[in-house]
């Protein structure tokens, strides 16, 4: 799939050695980083950040999601209050919208069954 943002730039790929310590993510993801690490801007009306592949570990360390939200893996930001990450306790892997503030499973909101799926929930 071409993924494109209505205003913004998404970065180019990602280094393959980089890509090798997230295999267990989805595919449709890593097929994103191999095309795109990263990148910010606007999809429909929806301001989206996504993170850089190198970035992944550290910023799901430092919003401490194991603790607060453990089995979700964050991969992405609305720039605001939500990131966007996988639930991995979730065999299928959905995308999920979570607030930073106030983390916790309670309130994560199942937006997407894959990567192609948050572009098209988002540009609606």
């Amino acid at each position: 799939m071409k993924y494109s943002l209505t205003e913004g730039q998404l970065n180019g790929p990602a280094e393959s050695e980089t890509l090798d310590g997230l295999s267990a993510l989805p595919k449709s993801y890593i097929e994103f980083l191999k095309e795109h690490n990263g990148g910010e801007g606007f999809i429909g009306d929806n301001y989206i950040i996504f993170w850089r592949a190198e970035e992944l570990v550290d910023f799901n360390r430092e919003y401490e999601v194991g603790t607060y939200a453990p089995g979700i893996f964050l991969f992405a930001s609305s720039g605001g209050g939500e990131g966007y990450g996988f639930d991995t306790d979730d065999a299928a892997m959905p995308i999920v919208r979570i607030p930073f503030i106030g983390m916790d499973r309670q309130y994560i909101d199942t937006v997407a069954r894959d990567l192609p799926g948050l572009f098209a929930w988002l540009a609606d």
